[in-house]
């Protein structure tokens, strides 16, 4: 009941604060690639609107109203106290009597179940939705498969004003479930609004032209970006930007800014002249196969794959890892090192099975130690794998040049680093067991 009362309350609040305020709403949901997809919309955006979005992941039904309003979300051991939520409330209240300090407000949403989704309809109207995905994710949640997922994140398409669509990554027969006619599309391989690649390198920076119905002839750019995936997104915000009326030269202006954010295909310097790119945010079999092709078209004298499980995948973990390890190509990688039950089980058994030189870890220090000891000079290394019980960062965190890089991972707060060092802990009493046992 309590949980049930902190809902309606946020609910109450976020209603009036748009009813006061105004702000353009736009929303982004998706399998993958909802942060990078969030952050590049801001950077299109800025100079020409004042923009809000929270740096982090927070789209969660509990989360997303403070996001929205930019009050802190509370530390996990305190969001049980009454008091902790008295002080939201203050938060919140405040946010709504004070003059209004934002244009725009980006927000991604997440689900992990069906009608997950359909909590925000109740109390948001987004002016533009973007749906970056529909892929294998979270499937324990959803055991009627991709056609259940699809449904579901189309499901605030009705009360969207305009409905922007992944073209590459969302299949044509689930764009049926869109409950809108405003509706288009982007991508790399198709779609009313399109990038097109034309040179450059993925560590390098892409040279790109973008085609758009409302242009009379395509506008050049050059990406920063690493990963065709992470053209998509910038194709997305490139989108927003033209729908949102900034203007040509101020939109490439402002897309050539857009980098990497943390653990999402972000390049860093390695031991030994290395470069490190850092995926290790989450993991899905979309995104680690996409992260693959990546590391496929990089020269360099040795490519090496660190790849965690892939958590959440319900009754398509098994076929998904096998997916994923099939897909590494032993002409192309000198190692695949894994982590975790799955991904050593059946993602390093295909990469084996296909020819590739494998070796698998129960934990990320232990992976990251090994490929510092096999690691050559101007190697490049892919490390990609989910958060809970992975933690690939931590492999990362192992090879980078500068310790001061750490600062750059994904989940380096107190809170983290906690939760991890009591896995860290049962991993190690686990490993005392099986030594006694035997």
């Amino acid at each position: 009941m309590f949980k049930q009362y902190v809902q309606w309350r946020l609910e109450r609040y976020i209603k009036k604060y748009f009813k006061k305020h105004h702000p353009t709403l736009i929303v982004v949901v998706g399998s993958v690639g909802k942060t990078t997809t969030k952050t590049a919309i801001a950077t299109a955006l800025a100079g020409r609107y004042r923009t809000q979005l929270e740096a982090g992941n927070l789209n969660t039904p509990l989360s997303v109203p403070l996001a929205l309003m930019g009050v802190k979300y509370p530390p996990t051991e305190l969001i049980h106290r009454r008091s902790t939520w008295r002080q939201v409330f203050r938060a919140m209240r405040q946010r709504v009597k004070a003059p209004q300090g934002v244009d725009v407000i980006i927000q991604e949403l997440g689900t992990d179940h069906p009608g997950d989704l359909a909590t925000y309809a109740n109390y948001l109207s987004p002016d533009i939705m973007v749906l970056t995905a529909v892929s294998p994710e979270h499937m324990e949640g959803f055991p009627g498969g991709l056609d259940q997922v699809a449904r579901e994140e189309f499901t605030l398409s009705g009360c969207s004003g305009l409905v922007i669509v992944g073209n590459d990554d969302v299949d044509s027969r689930f764009v049926n479930y869109a409950n809108t006619g405003n509706l288009t599309s982007y991508g790399i391989d198709g779609g009313q609004y399109q990038v097109d690649v034309i040179g450059g390198s993925p560590l390098a920076g892409y040279e790109v032209v973008f085609t758009a119905p409302e242009l009379s002839q395509p506008i050049r750019a050059v990406l920063h970006v690493v990963g065709n995936h992470m053209l998509k997104s910038a194709c997305a915000a490139m989108t927003v930007g033209l729908r949102m009326g900034v203007p040509v030269s101020e939109l490439v202006a402002n897309i050539e800014k857009f980098r990497p954010v943390p653990g999402r295909m972000n390049p860093l310097p390695g031991r030994r002249n290395s470069t490190l790119i850092d995926d290790t945010y989450n993991s899905s079999p979309i995104a680690a196969i996409a992260a693959l092709q990546t590391l496929y078209q990089i020269e360099a004298p040795q490519r090496v794959a660190i790849l965690g499980t892939m958590n959440e995948l319900g009754n398509h973990a098994l076929s998904a890892h096998q997916q994923v390890g099939s897909f590494c190509d032993p002409a192309m990688l000198d190692w695949v090192i894994t982590i975790g039950d799955m991904a050593n089980q059946q993602l390093a058994l295909a990469a084996r099975k296909n020819g590739c030189q494998t070796r698998t870890f129960a934990d990320p220090v232990s992976a990251g130690t090994f490929a510092s000891q096999v690691l050559k000079e101007g190697a490049v290394v892919l490390i990609k794998g989910s958060q809970d019980r992975v933690y690939a960062e931590e492999a990362t965190k192992v090879l980078l040049r500068d310790s001061d890089d750490a600062a750059k991972l994904v989940r380096q707060d107190e809170e983290w680093q906690k939760r991890k060092q009591e896995w860290f802990t049962q991993l190690g009493k686990h490993d005392d067991e099986e030594l006694e046992e035997e």
